[in-house]
């Protein structure tokens, strides 16, 4: 079974344009995410990413991101209503923790850890659309020439991440068809196993480099020229995809909204010691831009011709 985050080439505007504007069409989504504090610009920038993955065809990734995102959120608004006693509106009183002493969970709490929890699910969602849109290939001869050594490594982790989620999921499905009499396997077992096989792959992945000659200086490709003379031989020029000034036009304007509306108090939002969430012009106006922005993998269909 291949990983929803596996790379898959589709015919559309995401995986068309080049990976540069990619990068900087979900980059700006995910730096809006950080620089925000407002639920209602982290929301939109959530519904942002998810369009993007839907009309890029990455419906699977933004499921199961979606899942991942939304237990790691409220693995964060737990861990900070337990930790953090801030505020004054008490929800309940849990006595006297080990380590932890004295815990009050408080509203203002929840809501600051679900502040934090949608931070962090916005870039999950992001970082699963990069991973199912983007080549990996790609994106390795654009890096290149500036450093290829980490390129390659980064091109492999992308690679190598939804062959061990893969992996996870046959391991899963073998321990489920061993039948009710078998004894049951836990997660640390399975996990020393998918820890083996990554290890085992990756030392055959490294030895495949080697005889390939990856470890080598690379040699500079020359040609002679008509008066007998060698020069190095120009490297072709790749064409830029259409979609490529769409993604970046978005981008840049993203980040210009987004750093205008924050200097215009759109982030009008703090937990403590009272909840205060401000519903200003810009918030709404930098929310329904960030929404709208998810529309930009949107494919036009072709006109039909006149016969």
């Amino acid at each position: 079974m291949k990983s929803p985050f596996a790379y898959q080439p589709r015919p559309r505007p995401l995986q068309l344009a080049s990976p540069g504007a990619a990068v900087a069409y979900l980059g700006a989504i995910v730096a809006v995410a950080f620089l925000y504090s407002n639920p209602l610009v982290l929301v939109a920038a959530g519904v942002a990413a998810v369009l993007a993955g839907l009309l890029a065809g990455a419906r699977r990734a933004v499921r199961v991101a979606l899942k991942m995102g939304f237990a790691l959120a409220l693995l964060i608004v737990v861990v900070n209503a337990l930790v953090v006693s801030r505020g004054e509106t008490v929800v309940a009183r849990l006595g006297d923790w080990p380590l932890l002493g004295k815990v009050d969970v408080t509203f203002e709490a929840i809501v600051a850890g679900l502040s934090g929890g949608l931070r962090a699910a916005v870039a999950m969602i992001a970082a699963a659309v990069y991973s199912a849109c983007v080549d990996p290939d790609r994106v390795l001869r654009a890096l290149r020439p500036l450093a290829g050594r980490s390129a390659l490594t980064a091109t492999l982790v992308s690679r190598l991440v939804p062959v061990a989620a893969s992996d996870a999921a046959r391991l899963r499905d073998a321990a489920r068809l061993r039948g009710p009499g078998a004894a049951a396997v836990g997660k640390a077992p399975l996990g020393r196993r998918l820890l083996a096989g990554s290890l085992d792959r990756a030392v055959d992945v490294a030895a495949t480099l080697e005889l390939r000659g990856y470890s080598l200086e690379a040699r500079r490709a020359t040609h002679l020229s008509a008066v007998g003379r060698i020069t190095q031989r120009p490297s072709p020029r790749r064409r830029r995809s259409r979609y490529d000034r769409r993604f970046y036009l978005v981008a840049a304007l993203v980040l210009a909204a987004a750093i205008a509306a924050k200097a215009l108090g759109a982030d009008d939002f703090h937990a403590y010691p009272t909840i205060h969430l401000g519903l200003g012009p810009a918030t709404v106006a930098l929310s329904a831009l960030l929404v709208l922005s998810g529309l930009t993998p949107l494919r036009r269909k072709p006109r039909r011709r006149r016969v």
